[in-house]
């Protein structure tokens, strides 16, 4: 009885840091804020300015998430508590599955409002904005290919925890196995904010399972994040003449990654070398509306990063994938253990993490950015 007495009274502390939430994401403002654009969006002629009118339904659509998270946690909260006192009322203290099954509860409640809490962190200008992330393998053929398709799967499996929406625009499958190249659309309040941490070069040590001789391999591959961008975000106009267009039939796996047909598009940017590409979608014209949000959104990713003061100062330069540049390892053999570089965090659960649990990566990435020390 001691023991769930003990998480009882652990949980009772929590409600003193729900209600400095509460108080810290303004919920009573963000009704007000609800209220007020709601109104707004009855009145004649409201859809007559479409880019206006879908920033409001946006904010309203933001505003909304925010407060159904925050009720969702204090629900949690108040939920477990209440287990916690029938399991003692019913003399079930020393069940110790029950027991297990409450602290579980506990736990996720926890890591919920950990999570909660950093996305008060996230204050930059895009974070709010949804995600298009671009793997690339790196040098080493077949090993480096496989690894890429590893870690496509570990972010997928990140958001569907998580659940936000993905889309898959572009897929080039490997020569042998694994993927030379793929992006994603990930789609969900903050999915910029949380993802951003994740741009950079991932390391893997592993007994390579393409190699008779059992030899331990290193691979390398790269991930790219940008927030979802249009023009209609920004006064960025590309000159017809700065593009060049290609139409290619899709290639790949078949099934639900592409459509065989020739409606894939490339795009180039001139001025800067960089080059986007779609062919998951229907449509041609889908293909390339996919492919110009990809463009604009890593020239703004770029200009940023860069300190840039307007897109046409963008160079182009891409760093190698290689030694020297990863931003996280993660070892297979002879241990087990993923490691953050720039935070020091680790995850000695690598399964765990291939199936998306990241987010002790993502939280540290935060924290140690909300202190300045990085």
């Amino acid at each position: 009885m001691l023991l769930l007495d003990e998480l009882k009274l652990e949980l009772e502390g929590y409600r003193k840091d729900m209600k400095e939430m509460y108080s810290i994401l303004n919920i009573d403002k963000l009704n007000d804020e609800i209220k007020e654009l709601q109104e707004k969006s009855a009145e004649e002629g409201f859809w007559n300015d479409i880019e206006g009118s879908q920033k409001v339904m946006q904010k309203i659509k933001q505003d909304e998430a925010v407060i159904a998270n925050y009720n969702r946690l204090n629900s949690q909260l108040e939920d477990t508590i209440t287990m916690i006192d029938l399991t003692i009322e019913e003399g079930q203290q020393e069940d110790e599955d029950a027991v297990n099954e409450l602290r579980t509860e506990a736990d996720k409640f926890k890591s919920s409002l950990e999570t909660t809490r950093l996305t008060t962190l996230l204050t930059g200008e895009y974070d709010s904005k949804n995600a298009i992330l671009t793997f690339h393998a790196g040098a080493g053929g077949t090993e480096a290919q496989d690894w890429a398709e590893m870690l496509f799967r570990m972010y997928n499996r990140w958001a569907e925890r998580h659940d936000f929406k993905v889309t898959t625009l572009d897929y080039l499958d490997g020569d042998e196995a694994g993927i030379k190249s793929a992006s994603i659309l990930v789609e969900g309040t903050n999915a910029y904010g949380f993802l951003k941490s994740e741009t950079g070069v991932h390391r893997l040590v592993r007994i390579s399972p393409f190699d008779s001789s059992g030899r331990r391999q290193t691979s390398f591959a790269s991930l790219e994040v940008m927030p979802e961008m249009g023009e209609a975000d920004l006064n960025i106009e590309i000159r017809p003449e700065d593009l060049e267009i290609d139409f290619y039939r899709a290639s790949g796996a078949g099934g639900q990654k592409v459509n065989k047909t020739s409606s894939a598009v490339r795009l180039t940017h001139i001025p800067t070398g960089i080059v986007v590409s779609c062919q998951t979608q229907r449509s041609q014209y889908q293909n390339k509306d996919y492919a110009m949000k990809m463009l604009i959104s890593k020239l703004v990713e770029i200009k940023e990063r860069e300190h840039l003061e307007k897109i046409e100062d963008i160079k182009g330069v891409k760093k190698e994938i290689a030694w020297g540049a990863q931003i996280r390892s993660y070892v297979f053999m002879p241990y087990t253990l993923a490691k953050d570089h720039r935070t020091n965090f680790e995850n000695g659960n690598i399964n765990a993490v291939m199936d998306g649990d990241i987010d002790g990566f993502i939280n540290a990435y935060l924290t140690a950015l909300s202190h300045g020390e990085l």
